[in-house]
């Protein structure tokens, strides 16, 4: 497993797009502290380049993995669960 390399563009895609949508789930204060906005920031503009796709997921705290697994496609999904069961390798 090269956790370099990046992943299809339609598997990082599929990630960036259901993180940002989970970070405005995550954040239950609408906002308040601009903790989505920061998060959301760090994400838009990024590109799919060696581990991008992995730094995304690694935003998220694991309860937050698990849910953000079931909103993405069947290949992302099985895209991350590859790279988090290699995690400790």
């Amino acid at each position: 497993m090269d956790y370099y390399k990046a992943p299809s563009q339609e598997v990082f895609e599929n990630i960036k797009e259901n993180a940002m949508k989970l970070w405005d789930i995550v954040d239950t204060d609408n906002d308040k502290y601009g903790y989505a906005t920061e998060k959301k920031n760090r994400i838009k503009d990024i590109q799919n380049v060696q581990d991008n796709a992995w730094y995304i997921v690694a935003m998220f705290d694991q309860g937050n993995i698990s849910m953000l697994l079931t909103m993405l496609s069947e290949d992302a999904r099985e895209k991350v669960a590859e790279v988090l069961s290699h995690q400790y390798d």
